[in-house]
């Protein structure tokens, strides 16, 4: 592992590192004299590691911080300038997401680390930047229009991938299944957010396969800013991983450039308003147009779209395959569902997939949730604290704080689920009835909650048990190497290191791609 850090952060750079965190950290416990009379009744959580820490465990960066919370439910890292607290209380999410909203934000901070990636999207963004994009975002996700559009597209594009598969089935065939849900879902969050058929799972797009290889590479060396601090240092010099960084970024703002550019001509091209389905065309109606706020919106759309959905579907893929079971009782909920007794084509399936059937796919949904619980696509999201603030546990924070709360970690906490906190039972999310329900979305934090809760919630639902259903109703899958576990890679999202690797056996007869 340590050789893997000094190429993080160049040797030279390191024995300085360790000198000035161990002498923060000393004088953080031992200067208390030198702290002012009315800030001596302040009580502070518990330090349990520092920046070093987070560098030297980087590769399992959030068992590592899991393995914290199971000592400490809420606790500090020291960095330079600042503390981290991390916390895995429902009760302090509440209080940081909804409660005392206004006072924890993304901030200069953290809007500083992921602006080269993200621009001024969504994800970075506070005030009133942040609440004009939430409203018309909100507004297009609600409609019914959006809802029937991107169902239409989600089949088509669970179509074409089962037809993949299908193909590879019938020789036998190895597939790398985390590979054909980056490219379908970016297919489907192309079409619906853009409009534009990118067809990466049937085609060679090298353009598209750049700007996915590149958008992965980039969030991943975006993650490392939070712990490398000598990142500005190495942009301003152009070197190393920021040098890459770079780079990669400018396939990937190119690429979306480009996309929107051409979309413009054509819905200029249309100006009786036809064709108007997807998210961009609606933006473009507005009066702010401007390519580099529409690419920052956009960018955090397909983001959003493209990756959690394919991290999720990859881990719940994998799951099935340690469960077989579960596969089988998914397709005789999906029949149920559909109301046909038995699936002769997915044609046939796809047909009878209506807003009612999915509703009533309760194991599914539980399934898919409990994927969720385990490997949450955001593993960990944190707030900068505004001004000094006193947590609901009674400690307090200061301003410029960073309040880490872990989706990851508090999954496979037991004060929260129980004892089996680490298995993998999609009946905990079931009524005595076997209906699916709700827990608080402070406790399951996969979707964020408060203000900022994920928009995309039920068109990511949506998106997962429409391609579960026509996956798991035409094919059985095992994995390649039944013994290998699966792991992260520490990026924005949680996606499998290596990728997914399945053979598929046919349920049905043959598809056609």
């Amino acid at each position: 592992m340590l050789p893997e850090i000094l190429n993080l952060v160049p040797i030279y750079f390191f024995i300085p590192l360790v000198a000035i965190v161990w002498a923060v950290f000393v004088l953080r416990k031992d200067g208390r004299s030198r702290i002012p009379h009315s800030q001596k009744k302040r009580k502070y959580h518990v330090v349990a590691g520092t920046v070093l820490h987070e560098l030297f465990y980087f590769h399992t960066l959030h068992d590592y911080l899991t393995d914290l919370a199971g000592k400490h439910k809420t606790y500090r890292l020291l960095t330079l300038g600042r503390n981290e607290v991390y916390t895995t209380d429902p009760i302090i999410v509440e209080y940081i997401l909804k409660t005392n909203f206004p006072n924890y934000g993304k901030g200069e901070y953290q809007y500083t680390l992921l602006k080269d990636l993200l621009g001024d999207g969504i994800f970075t963004v506070d005030g009133e930047k942040w609440r004009k994009q939430r409203k018309t975002a909100s507004y297009q996700f609600s409609t019914r229009i959006l809802r029937d559009f991107s169902s239409s597209v989600f089949k088509s594009t669970a179509v074409k991938l089962a037809a993949m598969v299908s193909e590879a089935s019938s020789s036998n065939e190895m597939l790398e299944m985390q590979d054909l849900f980056y490219k379908s879902t970016l297919d489907s969050v192309f079409k619906v957010i853009l409009g534009v058929e990118l067809d990466t799972l049937r085609g060679t797009y090298e353009e598209g396969t750049k700007f996915s290889n590149a958008f992965n590479d980039a969030s991943e060396t975006t993650v490392l800013r939070f712990v490398d601090i000598f990142w500005k240092i190495k942009r301003f010099m152009h070197i190393g991983l920021e040098a890459t960084l770079s780079k990669n970024i400018k396939v990937v703002d190119e690429f979306v450039h480009e996309i929107i550019k051409s979309k413009i001509e054509q819905v200029q091209k249309s100006p009786d308003g036809s064709a108007r389905n997807d998210i961009l065309s609606r933006f473009l109606d507005l009066e702010d147009t401007d390519p580099t706020y529409l690419k920052d919106i956009i960018l955090s759309f397909i983001i959003a779209g493209k990756d959690t959905t394919a991290t999720t579907m990859s881990f719940f893929l994998y799951t099935l395959c340690k469960y077989p079971h579960m596969q089988d009782k998914i397709v005789e909920e999906v029949k149920e569902a559909t109301k046909l007794t038995k699936i002769s084509t997915v044609e046939e399936l796809v047909d009878n997939i209506t807003e009612e059937a999915l509703d009533n796919m309760q194991y599914l949904a539980a399934a898919l949730t409990e994927t969720l619980r385990l490997y949450p696509a955001v593993p960990r999201d944190g707030k900068i604290c505004f001004a000094d603030d006193t947590l609901p546990d009674g400690f307090s924070v200061k301003k410029g704080d960073l309040v880490v709360y872990l989706p990851y970690a508090m999954g496979r906490m037991k004060f929260l689920w129980g004892d089996d906190a680490e298995e993998f039972k999609p009946e905990r999310w079931l009524d005595t009835n076997g209906k699916f329900q709700q827990e608080s979305a402070f406790k399951f934090t996969a979707f964020q909650a408060g203000p900022r809760v994920c928009l995309g919630k039920d068109f990511s639902y949506r998106q997962m048990k429409i391609f579960s259903a026509i996956l798991l109703s035409s094919h059985k899958f095992k994995l390649a190497d039944p013994n290998k576990r699966a792991h992260y890679r520490v990026a924005l999202t949680l996606h499998m290191d290596g990728g997914l690797h399945l053979y598929a056996y046919p349920r049905l007869g043959h598809l056609k791609s």
